[in-house]
């Protein structure tokens, strides 16, 4: 395993610091942003462990990410708190695990039609079960203060972008990357490439259902409709193919779209999905190594003409 470069332990060390400040200012709107930022980036650090390492563009981190909503709002005060969140984290590498064999034996656009198609799948039957049951929604009453629920989210987000660098630094992490390269090579080569692929999946489903169980907190208000919505998963991969394909690059995706969230969002919510739509296009057709692949190939380029 390779140590982390002196540089990257300045950038984290100095994001860090900066999202220890938004809480000490006060104001809930920057706690706000800060916990957007937070969130989106653990979300996308996650999903990167297992997609952005292997190449399985995977559209199921909404479902480990709706299921981990339903754990924390059902034991809501029946629980501690820490113990909900831990068990929404588990719920989700758990489904992940049952169901990881069948759907990471397709590849290509099958997996992503697959992964779309479980969240759906997963979507209607939670909300057939409460029509059953005659619920429709459910209230959370006496929930964290927003700085306590921006603590929470902080360190989350450090723990998935702790989980991205030591996976990709390791001799798994390779494993992952040489199965996006070639896998039946990589097969060929030893490289276990059934379990190496369920333990990525089960690994990127644990932060997503953590997150959600804190986000459930922040808004006090659930529905099955919201939790399992398929744009959750598509933000998380225009973040992450903006950014580029490494643990430094969702941190450019994620800072470009909650910022461009907070100038349209609100005032032109259809005008926000449509750029949404055309960036990632873009990316997929003339950028698929994201900003940051753009910047470090310019940087190369720039170090051969000086020598």
């Amino acid at each position: 395993m390779t140590r982390m470069a002196s540089g990257d332990k300045f950038l984290w060390a100095g994001l860090a610091l900066i999202f220890i400040v938004p809480p000490f200012i006060g104001q809930d709107y920057f706690i706000g942003i800060g916990l957007s930022f937070l969130m989106w980036l653990a979300l996308t650090q996650s999903w990167s462990v297992l997609s952005n390492m292997t190449g399985y563009i995977s559209l199921s981190h909404v479902v480990f990410y709706g299921i981990g909503s339903y754990i924390v709002v059902i034991t809501w005060q029946q629980v501690p708190l820490w113990l909900a969140i831990a068990a929404s984290g588990l719920a989700s590498a758990i489904f992940a695990a049952l169901v990881g064999l069948p759907v990471l034996r397709v590849r290509g656009p099958y997996f992503v039609i697959l992964t779309f198609g479980l969240a759906e799948l997963v979507k209607y039957i939670l909300l057939a079960l409460e029509a059953y049951l005659g619920i429709s929604s459910r209230m959370l009453f006496a929930t964290p203060d927003i700085t306590d629920i921006y603590w929470m989210m902080f360190g989350l987000a450090v723990a998935s972008t702790l989980l991205i660098e030591l996976v990709h630094r390791s001799r798994f992490g390779h494993g992952l990357c040489s199965l996006r390269e070639n896998e039946e090579a990589a097969e060929t080569l030893g490289v276990p490439i059934a379990r190496y692929k369920l333990m990525a999946y089960v690994l990127s489903a644990i932060i997503p259902g953590m997150v959600a169980g804190v986000m459930a907190l922040r808004s006090t208000y659930f529905e099955a409709s919201q939790a399992f919505d398929v744009m959750i998963s598509i933000n998380i991969i225009v973040m992450a193919i903006i950014g580029g394909d490494n643990a430094r690059g969702p941190l450019i995706g994620v800072a470009f779209l909650v910022v461009l969230s907070e100038l349209l969002w609100a005032e032109a919510p259809q005008f926000y999905m449509i750029i949404l739509r055309v960036l990632m296009v873009l990316f997929v057709v003339k950028l698929p190594n994201g900003l940051l692949g753009m910047l470090e190939s310019r940087k190369k380029r720039l170090g051969v003409r000086t020598a």
